[in-house]
Formats: structure tokens, sequence, C-alpha cells
């Protein structure tokens, strides 16, 4: 993998100019950052452009470019279409064939779902082209390594088993070797910097915990009995308070009989960014990656990058709009609750039409996943300018009994039309409009067959 990783890399330096192409998520913004940062330490011009989706019409854009491109984070799964494009690829999702230009995980063994993300592919690149110096030091406020940690936590590469594993796990004790990253065990939700810890506990919902996630007075109850100030920050607490309150929710899990899995994923690794300020968004892996999706989800991905460069002006912009991307995944979690989720054979699923953007329907997707029956994977569709988007997500105990998301979505959207792909627990695919019905039944057959293979 290395050996390729250097081809790649001895590619861009024959270049004078790089368009960089990346996704609009946490990953492919970190993704081209990485790019965009490494080019400038080897002195070639480069510009970036971020897509929410690589289809026909998009490449047909940049082939109009008539430049070497650089897709991080996106490009395996269209490779049949990037004919006329001198380019490299440094991605993670499931290819459709092996490319000698393309460093992806699933053409050495590796599980791009759980081992290496687009970012980590595309720091790999990195670090042979710009051979010799440090990749540890900040350039122009940005740090390569931790970005790559940051856009695979982003991409919930650490969910299944509560850290990072394979090439991650490589690159994350890089970083601490380097003292640019601290690994810790702790408390997994969301917001141990930045939130209250009972609003941290109430909006958890990975793993889903009864009489916590989403209920503010069992919250302040809990928090109560466990003689607990709801209202300061975890990283205020002292390390017997911290564990009284780990203890009391793993006791409430083991109590509801949660799956073994799920209870794994309390208490595992954090990231901590140790040239971050303590109590910003920027000090924590999982919380960086948040605010980095707030950007991206709402055409602001340049704000993300500035963020990820260090710019402070851009770091403002970016907490404004995480305020936003909360107060739309509440409307959006509101809104499967006031019109349900409907359920088929092996899939269950709803339909927000245009009350859900379409660059977070797959969150809320996955933050509604416990709404309805676990042993079936969740799919949405919201309404898109490119026809409806598609987003499903599984568990890794239903990729353990045989699902895999990426094919079943990739067969049926082209089944009507469409195009897809992901991976196994997550997936995403644009279906044209009025097609939602018959792809619907085209999935359930394909992941009912799925899970009797198995």
């Amino acid at each position: 993998m290395l050996n390729r990783a250097s081809a790649i890399a001895a590619k861009i330096s024959s270049q004078e100019e790089v368009l960089i192409v990346t996704h609009i998520d946490a990953d492919g913004i970190t993704s081209g950052a990485i790019a965009h940062l490494s080019l400038e330490r080897r002195g070639i011009e480069n510009k970036l452009k971020f897509v929410k989706q690589l289809d026909e019409a998009e490449i047909e854009k940049i082939k109009d470019e008539n430049v070497f491109v650089w897709f991080t984070d996106l490009g395996s799964g269209q490779l049949e279409f990037l004919d006329g494009i001198e380019f490299v690829i440094t991605d993670h999702h499931v290819p459709q064939h092996p490319h000698p230009m393309q460093l992806n995980p699933h053409d050495f063994g590796y599980d791009g779902t759980v081992e290496l993300s687009g970012s980590g592919a595309t720091y790999l690149v990195s670090k042979f082209l710009i051979r010799g110096k440090n990749l540890l030091d900040y350039v122009n406020g940005g740090c390569l390594l931790p970005l790559a940690i940051v856009g695979a936590v982003g991409d919930l590469q650490d969910s299944r088993w509560g850290k990072l594993q394979g090439i991650n796990r490589e690159i994350a004790e890089e970083g601490r070797m380097g003292g640019n990253i601290d690994i810790v065990r702790d408390l997994r939700f969301f917001g141990k910097q930045t939130r209250p810890v009972a609003k941290m506990l109430e909006y958890n919902s990975d793993p889903f915990i009864p009489g916590l996630t989403g209920n503010e007075k069992g919250v302040l109850e809990f928090l109560t009995s466990l003689e607990i100030e709801p209202w300061m920050r975890w990283i205020d607490l002292s390390m017997e308070e911290r564990k009284r309150i780990v203890s009391a929710i793993v006791n409430l899990a083991m109590e509801y009989r949660l799956p073994y899995t799920s209870i794994l994923r309390i208490v595992g690794e954090s990231y901590i960014l140790l040239n971050e300020p303590e109590g910003t968004e920027k000090r924590d892996a999982m919380e960086f990656s948040t605010l980095l999706n707030a950007t991206a989800r709402y055409n602001n991905a340049d704000v993300g990058l500035g963020v990820c460069l260090g710019d402070e002006g851009a770091y403002r912009r970016a907490r404004t709009l995480l305020q936003n991307h909360r107060r739309n995944l509440s409307n959006g979690i509101r809104f499967v609750d006031e019109n349900g989720i409907e359920e088929m054979k092996y899939l269950k699923f709803f339909h927000a039409g245009s009350n859900i953007p379409d660059t977070i329907v797959g969150i809320v997707a996955g933050m509604c996943f416990h709404k309805g029956n676990k042993e079936k994977p969740i799919v949405a569709f919201a309404e898109s300018d490119k026809g409806i988007k598609v987003s499903a997500r599984a568990t890794y105990r239903l990729v353990e009994r045989g699902i895999h998301l990426a094919k079943a979505l990739r067969r049926a959207a082209e089944s009507v039309g469409g195009a897809g792909g992901g991976h196994s627990v997550a997936a995403g695919a644009t279906i044209p409009e009025g097609k939602e019905e018959e792809f619907l039944k085209i999935l359930d057959e394909i992941i009912g067959k799925q899970l009797q293979k198995q």
C-alpha cells in the first residue's frame, strides 16, 4: 500500500497545477485540507472544488477544467466515468475496480468503513509528497496528521469498537508519539468540551440510552440522584464525578438489556488535539468533525476549510453554522416523530420531501434508527436539486448478519436509473423523482437476499 502511495505522490509531484476535488463532509473537508496544505508545502499551484456528488454532469464540468485532478474522499465509485481526465484518487469508499493511481484500502485487504478514511488515505500520500518535511509541524495553522484523525472520527470509523483500528490506529499512534494527539479512555458522547453535562446526555443517540436520550426531565433526575451539577461541562467535572456518571449509565444500559456492542460504545477512546484550545470544538476530534459537517452540509465547505487552516474568522462563522445545524437536526427528528417510520419486510423508511435538507437527511436517519425496528436498516428520502436523495443506515450487528448497504443501494439505484454507493453500514444514492416505491421494493428484496445468504 505504501508503494502505491509513493507512486501517486510521484505522479502529483510532476504536476505544475492540481485541482483538488473533494466531498462535502468532515472527511472530505479534512481530505481536501491535507491535499491543499501538502501541495502548498511542495510549491505546487492548486485550487479546491467541493462537490455534493460526483455524478456524470459534475465530471463533465471537471473535464472542462482541463487540469490534473486529485480526487479525495470520492472517485473510487465513479472510475468508469473518468476517461479523459488525468487523475489520482485517495478514497475509502467501495471501488468499482482497482486502478494504479488509486489509493483505496479495499484494494489492499482493508475495510474502508473502519480501518482507513479518505483523509487517512490522503495523509499517506502527503507523507511521500512532502518527504523530508515534518508533517506534525503547523503550517498556516493547519496540521496534517490531526486532520486525518478528525476526518476518520467524522466518518464514524471509531464507532464500531469505540476506538480507531487498522491504519487509522497507526496514524493516531504516530500523532500521539509526536505530541500532537492525546488518546484518552473516556465517555464517548458528543459535547464533552462544550456542552453542559445535562445536554450532552439528553442529545446523545449512539447508543440510545432509555430514560436519558431525548428526555430532559429524565436526565435532570438522573444527575440529581448522582449529586452532579447538570450545567457544568464534562471537562470541568472531577474524575470521581465522571466515573460516577459512567458507572450509572452502564448499569442503566445493562438494566435495559442493550446489546453488548452498544454498551461497548459508551466508553472508549477520545482523541484530543493538544495544539487546540481546551473548551473549544477544535480540541476534541468528535466535536471538530461535527463543526466541519455543520459548514459543509449548508454549502459553506470553504468555511470548514478555513477552520482546518486556522482561520479564526472562519471558526467564528462555523460556530454560528453549528448552532443552525443543531436546530435543523432537532427539527428533522421532530418531523420523523410526527410523521412516523414505515416498515417493509426487511427495511424501514421515511420520506422527508423538502422538510429535511438532503445534506443532513442521512444524519437524521442515523439519529432516528432506534425509533423503529432495530433489526432493520433505515432508509430516508429527501428532495434534492438532482432528484431524490437516498440515505441508508444500519448497525454493525446487521452488517455481521450479512447486510451491505453500499452494494444494495448501488444495485437498487441503478435498477431505477440512479446511482449509489458508500459503505456496508452507511450508504447513499440519488434516484429519479417518482421512483421511490419501485426503488424500495427492489432494495427490500436485495437486503432480504443478503440476510438469507449469510
